[in-house]
């Protein structure tokens, strides 16, 4: 038995015992920080973004130029800034429609790799925690090609995956990029090759319930391998509030946009991401939000959407 199928039996095991290894709400400072709504002597509900302060949360410092050449969204020239611009458009639809119904975990997914998906996450969720009211935890879980400790130029770290092998408390895990306010980043740690069975275990949804709930104004954007290559995106849709499909102009078949509305029609699908749609406008890395809009009973699937700009 691999020491993966050890850890799937380990967690089945603690969840039919009703234990876990890990309660963020039973942490001292919580899965963001230091200050938590016991010690602060205020209820979870009044607990605000302002009173975050990242003292046992692991602070890392990062490059703003490194990060900027990764195209990532830490203020800068006027090509940024239009980026920026439509990446704030994203946000604002989604926070609408998600935002009244608590609807606060969001996975990030593309038909196939290399059409933005970990990029898509990683501004968005910038994007996010730069409204007044909301933190966001940014999960890798891509545990199969994990990368955005890439592009945050960290050092190979732990992360989720060693969570549910392993029992590494959460708080450990964690990482807020300095500079980056109200952001903190759990890496994906080594890859491992049964990332689905550890994306659909128990200790896994039960971890999902404790991040979507502990803070009501927090987003959790999980950032998922890619829908048609591997089952692990159809495994994890269940537990997430909405998913959000990274297409790439020119390059995605229109097949496989067809095959993951298939796939996800179960599940709340929000819209799409248009990637590389006008390079001469935003250097080829966003374009547009495209609204989903499930088809009646009986009404025949079309791929078309309603463009927001």
């Amino acid at each position: 038995m691999s020491f993966i199928d050890k850890a799937l039996e380990r967690a089945k095991a603690l969840h039919k015992k009703k234990e876990k290894p890990v309660s963020l709400a039973s942490l001292p400072n919580s899965a963001y920080a230091s200050t938590s709504p016991e010690v602060a002597g205020i209820t979870e509900r009044e607990f605000t973004p302002q009173d975050i302060s990242y003292t046992v949360t692991r602070v890392v410092a990062v490059d703003p130029e490194n990060l900027r050449r990764h195209r990532l969204l830490v203020g800068g020239g006027e090509a940024e800034a239009a980026v920026a611009e439509g990446y704030k458009v994203l946000r604002t639809h989604l926070l609408q429609r998600t935002a009244e119904e608590g609807n606060n975990t969001l996975m990030i997914t593309s038909p196939l790799r290399g059409e933005g998906k970990t990029l898509t996450a990683i501004n968005l969720a910038i994007s996010i925690s730069q409204e007044l009211n909301y933190t966001v935890l940014l999960v890798d879980a891509d545990l199969r090609f994990p990368s955005i400790s890439k592009y945050f130029d960290l050092a190979d770290e732990p992360g989720l995956a060693d969570h549910l092998t392993s029992g590494v408390p959460i708080e450990e895990l964690l990482i807020h990029p300095e500079g980056l306010a109200k952001l903190v980043i759990l890496p994906a740690g080594q890859p491992v090759s049964q990332a689905a069975e550890l994306l659909n275990s128990p200790l896994m949804r039960d971890l999902v319930q404790e991040l979507k709930h502990f803070y009501t104004n927090r987003y959790v954007i999980f950032d998922l391998p890619p829908a048609l290559a591997f089952a692990d995106a159809l495994a994890f849709a269940p537990l997430m509030d909405g998913i959000i499909l990274v297409i790439e102009a020119g390059k995605t078949p229109r097949e496989d946009i067809e095959r993951c509305q298939e796939m996800l029609k179960k599940f709340r699908l929000l819209g799409f991401v248009l990637n590389n749609a006008d390079k001469t406008k935003t250097q080829g890395y966003y374009q547009g939000y495209y609204d989903y809009k499930k088809p009646a009973r009986g009404a025949r699937r079309k791929f078309k959407f309603p463009f927001f700009k």
